[in-house]
């Protein structure tokens, strides 16, 4: 925008038979820069208000939060006030996780409040007469809580294992790597045991089974090299081997070239006397 401004001005007073068309036609381009530099500030000034706003909302909600919202007077019992200002918070904390979606201890945190909830009403539904008003009222809450747990879960292992990945592809050594890949690992069978066939979920679990493989089968293929090197051919073959097993066994897909590369590997070193 602005070499085009310093053209446009340069071409305008050029026509109109000015002598020097250069220094306004610069100074023209330099406002446009100057505009550019303050909406650009403007603009980011506004997104940061916005999101320390959306960060109080959220430190809010988790302040007002008690330590335990069920079964906290003498009895325990989950009377219709209690159920109802127990799913009030729910859905006041949901909201202000789904403001700040990328942060996965806010879904994690309604995530813990939904599964207290539903406990507590597993506990108190068989206890419920059938004409209770109270039996209605739980079970809509249960439902509520449900829905709203299955989200906030899904969400906070989509978020939590890509982070550990992402920190599993930084480093270098091979035990950080595995440690957050491990990590990663875990959040998705977490996620697993309270829903078991969600597609999401699976496919996560098998792309990181293979990413967990890889990187145990590269570690053995780099002492197969070494052993290799020395000349200590029967312990360089069986880490081959070990490699093909970890690849195996996470369902790596191995290109044919791959494969053969170690296959020919193995069977070249068959072939060689043993260093003394």
């Amino acid at each position: 925008m602005a070499i085009g401004a310093f053209f446009l001005v340069w071409a305008v007073l050029r026509d109109g038979g000015d002598e020097s068309p250069f220094t306004p036609a610069g100074l023209a381009a330099a406002s446009v820069i100057g505009l550019a530099v303050v909406l650009r500030e403007v603009v980011l000034r506004s997104a940061r208000d916005r999101f320390l706003a959306s960060q109080r909302l959220l430190d809010r909600n988790l302040r007002h939060l008690p330590a335990r919202v069920v079964g906290t007077n003498g009895s325990g019992k989950l009377t219709l006030e209690k159920n109802a200002a127990v799913l009030q918070e729910i859905s006041r904390k949901s909201e202000a996780a789904k403001v700040l979606g990328h942060l996965a201890v806010s879904h994690k945190e309604v995530v813990d409040l939904c599964a207290e909830y539903l406990a507590a009403t597993a506990r108190e539904l068989p206890t419920v007469g059938v004409g209770s008003p109270r039996l209605a009222a739980l079970r809509r809450g249960s439902e509520i809580a449900s829905i709203c747990h299955r989200y906030h879960l899904l969400q906070w292992a989509g978020i939590q294992s890509r982070t550990l990945t992402h920190e599993a592809q930084k480093h270098v050594k091979l035990n950080d790597k595995l440690g957050f890949a491990r990590q990663a690992l875990g959040v998705i069978e977490f996620g697993l045991k309270n829903y078991p066939n969600d597609p999401d979920l699976l496919a996560s679990e098998t792309v990181l089974n293979q990413l967990i493989a890889s990187m145990q089968a590269s570690s053995f293929i780099e002492k197969a090299e070494r052993a290799k090197f020395k000349g200590n051919n029967k312990r360089a073959i069986s880490l081959y081997k070990d490699a093909l097993f970890h690849l195996a066994r996470g369902e790596v897909e191995i290109t044919g070239t791959g494969f053969e590369k170690i296959a020919e590997e193995i069977e070249k070193l068959r072939g060689l006397p043993e260093e003394s």
